[in-house]
């Protein structure tokens, strides 16, 4: 009788293998298709109207205008708002639809907005801005831990507000018809999207039908319906008629949700040695108006047993769109401040920095993993024969450094349901109410449904993205790979022990005795007793076995088949010309542990991913705003800058894999590799050029300012 424990390494035909994606060829031929490509029969385009001031009254909305123009066929507005403060640029307070995009944009600018202007803020640098109780943490006897330390720096340090920039922009096409709702958005949660969507029109969530086959990119900010849902059903009741809402890229960047910044004030101690004695850290940074900035809980990051530690933290309201969750949510934030200083203080030791760390390590709750994984990572990139100590002395303008930092995540397994059909013609289905943010959800779920019946990939017909299929948690977290995995691998291993009771008569054993294997069912030690998978389901006769798998994370954390806790080293190389202020990515290595790997292309291409997204936010991204009006400068594809290939230099991945992290279950992976980029570059950047740059992104003008207040030019 099959079980669903993971077979062991000698044993897989497909888990842990370097496996394509199964829809590689409908994204690369354009086949795919996303909420934007859904263009429904007789659908409206719809267009929003937003404040124009930060923070004011909203007096009245006149829809008359708009509405009279020749195409428009639903106007709404939010009379909720009317007398009430908007409270961001951006803040969404109308909208219509229209024959066309043209129609609907130009009726948009025909509604009459009144507004009352107020004071704003956007302002997020100055700690003294901030009306909230600090949030305080105190551990030991930091004040003579300072007293006794043999050397100890200060720092001040910034990572700013950076944005999703999700490619496909936040959205949905809407038809509701016959009392019922048919949704086509973009969204990390299919399965709870509908959750509420109906109230404002009136249709119960049964009646709601979600389907996202497809989606360009999410990041953490698209696990709700928004407003935008709400309007997208509104003006398609009203008119009768589907309608298309998706965000433009201005309002993408400026109110789809946003990462918080996190600056601050550093001290940190230690022995001759390089022992870390303390760390105190006074922090502020925005959410917004409303959310978290990072806190006690990753600060210091990843050093968290340091015996003497001290935090306050101040979040400051800004008149600017709401944080949500950005790949490890305040964890960058806490990596870079935290590895910056600690950087900081090797160089004020006269210290390499890789034997600093690797000192520092037993101060971790994983330190025997982490010291592999730094050694591992020198090695790649050559850290023996490039090392030198803080400021390049080699003669011109290019001064080359490398940096380092390490990172942790959860990654437990999100709650997941699966069915897995077979068939009396020998064809299997898998159905999951899971969606595919681009990272090869489809083609893990068909891995180990696969694995289990010992069929080929492709004999697995995997069917994701609609909220009728079993219900799978949203992918956040790093939780999808853990929840789809073991969902996927009950149900499969269920309906094969069916499978083996049909059967096990035609082959003279007990079912208990059968496994699954190279496309037949056979005797478990007795291979050549054996039926072909396809004769072995044609006992079916009319009917079809279909048996639904079950996750709940404690309970799969219990087996073995899940578990929780990453941690990942990464190491730069860069380049940095003291001349312009450009920084140049020589080289990046990451080196990732995930326990057991479902699929190793994919796995490695979440780290490749994580690398080049970490590369943009340390050098170019931030979220520019004008103080006065209060507005986003950047909201564009032009001057909020993602980087190119020419920018991301030579990438190397390492997954950590065999036995010990085999055994721990399936472990998300979405996360960690995003964390460490900012901290590893920019330690790398200090060691090129003797002087720590303070803020990210690292930008030309930030860099000459640091050599300039450094005298070195």
């Amino acid at each position: 009788m099959a079980t669903v424990k993971w077979p062991a390494a000698d044993k897989r035909t497909l888990l842990g293998k370097r496996i394509s994606r199964t829809d590689g060829a409908l994204k690369s031929t354009g086949a795919a298709k996303y909420s934007y490509d859904i263009n429904r029969p007789a659908m409206l385009w719809a267009k929003v109207v937003v404040s124009p001031h930060a923070r004011a009254t909203l007096v009245d909305v006149d829809l008359a205008a708009a509405a009279a123009m020749a195409g428009v066929k639903a106007t709404w507005k939010d009379d909720t708002l009317i007398g009430k403060e908007v409270l961001y640029a951006g803040q969404i307070v109308a909208a219509v639809a229209a024959e066309t995009e043209e129609i609907a944009e130009e009726a948009a600018r025909r509604v009459k907005a009144k507004f009352d202007a107020l004071e704003h803020q956007v302002v997020d640098t100055n700690p003294a801005l901030s009306k909230d109780k600090p949030n305080k943490k105190d551990a030991g006897n930091v004040d003579d831990a300072f007293t006794k330390a043999d050397v100890v720096i200060t720092g001040q340090y910034g990572i700013p507000v950076i944005t999703h920039c999700c490619l496909e922009p936040h959205g949905q096409v809407t038809e509701v018809r016959d009392g019922e709702m048919w949704v086509w958005p973009s969204t990390q949660a299919v399965s709870s999207y509908a959750n509420g969507l109906g109230d404002a029109v009136g249709i119960p969530q049964n009646k709601i039908h979600v389907d996202t086959q497809h989606m360009g990119g999410g990041f953490g900010s698209k696990f709700n319906f928004d407003k935008w849902g709400t309007i997208g059903a509104v003006l398609s009741k009203q008119s009768g008629r589907p309608v298309k809402l998706m965000l433009d890229r201005d309002l993408e960047l400026a109110i789809a949700g946003n990462r918080p910044s996190a600056f601050a004030r550093i001290k940190v101690g230690a022995q001759k040695d390089g022992t870390i004695t303390a760390f105190e850290s006074e922090l502020w940074g925005t959410a917004g108006g409303g959310g978290g900035i990072p806190n006690q809980n990753v600060m210091p990051y990843v050093f968290n047993k340091i015996a003497n530690q001290r935090f306050s933290g101040i979040r400051i309201i800004t008149n600017r769109g709401g944080a949500r969750a950005w790949r490890a949510p305040n964890h960058p934030q806490g990596c870079f401040l935290t590895m910056s200083a600690l950087a900081d203080t090797a160089a004020a030791l006269q210290m390499d920095e890789l034997e600093f760390f690797l000192k520092n390590v037993a101060l971790t709750d994983r330190p025997q993993v982490y010291e592999e994984e730094l050694k591992i990572a020198a090695d790649l990139i050559g850290y023996k024969q490039k090392a030198h100590a803080r400021g390049d002395k080699a003669p011109g303008a290019i001064k080359r450094g490398l940096g380092m930092s390490i990172h942790t995540w959860g990654g437990r397994g999100h709650p997941s349901e699966c069915d897995v059909t077979i068939n009396a013609d020998g064809s299997v289905e898998a159905r999951c109410g899971t969606q595919d943010l681009g990272v090869g959800t489809r083609t893990c779920i068909g891995i180990v449904v696969a694995e289990t019946l010992g069929l080929p990939l492709d004999a697995v017909k995997v069917q994701i993205g609609k909220n009728e299929f079993p219900t799978s948690g949203g992918s956040g977290g790093s939780t999808t790979i853990g929840g789809i995995s073991v969902s996927s691998r009950k149900a499969a291993t269920d309906a094969l022990n069916a499978l083996c009771e049909l059967v096990a008569p035609k082959l003279g054993v007990a079912a208990d005795a059968l496994e699954a294997g190279d496309g037949a069912i056979r005797q478990t030690g007795k291979v050549e007793n054996k039926v072909a998978w396809k004769d072995a389901c044609s006992a079916l006769g009319v009917n079809s076995i279909t048996k639904r798998g079950v996750s709940v994370p404690g309970d799969s954390e219990k087996a073995g088949l899940i578990s929780q806790g990453v941690g990942g080293a990464q190491m730069a190389d860069v380049s940095v010309d003291i001349e312009t202020g450009i920084v140049t990515i020589n080289e990046m290595v990451a080196v990732q542990d995930c326990g057991l790997i479902v699929d190793l292309k994919l796995a490695e291409s979440q780290v490749y991913g994580a690398l080049i997204m970490g590369i943009t936010s340390s050098l170019f991204e931030e979220a520019v705003y004008d103080a006065k009006t209060g507005r986003m400068l950047n909201a564009d594809m032009e001057f909020y800058r993602l980087a190119g290939i020419a920018d991301v230099g030579t990438l190397k991945v390492h997954m950590m894999t065999g036995a010990a992290y085999d055994d721990r279950g399936v472990i998300g992976i979405g996360e960690p590799p995003a964390i460490s980029p900012g901290a590893a570059i920019a330690n790398a950047v200090a060691n090129a050029l003797g002087v720590r740059v303070p803020n990210l992104p690292l930008t030309p003008d930030r860099v000459l300012t640091a050599l300039q207040k450094g005298g070195i030019v």
